[in-house]
């Protein structure tokens, strides 16, 4: 009799161990960004939580730093089903459709309660273009403000005539062109030796990116003209997200949530621990003079006016909304 319940009691562990594994669903998480950046130890905490509230049937590896797919690949990757989940920079795909190139507006919306209004325009829209493409918005957080690091003292637009301008999207391109600069796309890990190989002199981007890629190495000049607050996204193919039991859903949902409210707060944060990094790393922290800021603002309308004319009704109705 012992050992026939011996017996049964293996056979009934072997049968739930199995069972376990069976129903595990395990997913890799592309983004771009080093593991020491906060968007990946935010998204990190992210898959953490969602192991957590689900026991382990829904395990996230998370591959920073551009390890598993190119950050320009993740997206067309993740809608594939190459993988299930993974995070870009919005305005990555800005060329695909206008909705994705908003935040990314030089100086439509300056400083964070800006860009939380912007981001709520913008997220219906958002959502129903992911859904055009068979993907599901998880969350989205914000870079720090943006700045523009230069190897010397930037006046006035004058000043940026005829330099190697890093660009990262077709807003950042745009800028390049209308100061009369060439646009030159260089990738996050490929900064400083861009920059010390000379293919590249001058680029927008935030105190965090600025820190994360050493600028005192190779820049000398910040300017903190808080530009715009481009925000990446955390996004999931909606047909692997479907196969997932109601509660795993909800324990995505839920993590998503509480990552984009941590997130933003971890953006401020950074801001005013990375700025003042740059300073103490000697980098020259500066304010735009007021004829940079004005030449910096007309380029930013004329920006504004062609990606109004270029998203249409949802884009007029996207920046009606943002302005009441």
């Amino acid at each position: 009799m012992k050992k026939t319940l011996r017996l049964l009691a293996g056979v009934f562990i072997a049968g739930a161990v199995a069972t376990t594994a069976s129903a595990q669903t395990k997913w890799d998480l592309p983004t771009n960004y080093a593991d020491s950046a906060f968007h990946t130890r935010n998204i990190v905490q992210f898959a953490r939580d969602v192991e957590k509230a689900t026991g382990g049937s829904l395990i996230m590896t998370v591959h920073p730093g551009g390890t598993l797919i190119k950050h320009t690949e993740i997206k067309s990757a993740v809608a594939s089903g190459k993988v299930a989940i993974g995070e870009i920079l919005i305005s990555l795909s800005a060329d695909e459709a206008p909705v994705y190139g908003v935040d990314s507006v030089p100086f439509l919306a300056a400083g964070y309660d800006s860009a939380r209004k912007l981001y709520a325009a913008q997220k219906p829209y958002l959502e129903k273009q992911l859904a055009k493409e068979g993907l599901v918005l998880l969350f989205s957080v914000p870079w720090p403000p943006q700045g523009i690091y230069a190897k010397r003292d930037i006046a006035s637009l004058d000043d940026l005539k005829g330099l190697k301008f890093r660009t990262y999207n077709s807003m950042t391109k745009r800028v390049a062109e209308l100061a009369n600069a060439t646009p030159t796309q260089i990738e996050v890990p490929d900064l400083p030796a861009a920059f010390k190989s000379g293919r590249v002199d001058v680029m927008i981007t935030s105190a965090a990116s600025g820190v994360q890629s050493k600028a005192e190495e190779y820049l000398t000049h910040y300017y903190d003209t808080e530009a715009w607050l481009p925000r990446n996204m955390v996004f999931v193919n909606k047909a692997a997200f479907d196969t997932l039991s109601a509660t795993e859903k909800s324990a995505v949902t839920d993590a998503a949530a509480i990552a984009e409210t941590r997130g933003w707060q971890a953006s401020v944060d950074e801001k005013q621990i990375k700025t003042a990094a740059l300073k103490s790393a000697g980098i020259i922290v500066l304010p735009p003079s007021d004829a940079l800021k004005s030449g910096l603002t007309k380029i930013g309308d004329t920006i504004a006016a062609e990606w109004a004319a270029s998203a249409g009704a949802d884009g007029k109705a996207m920046l009606e909304a943002y302005r009441k």
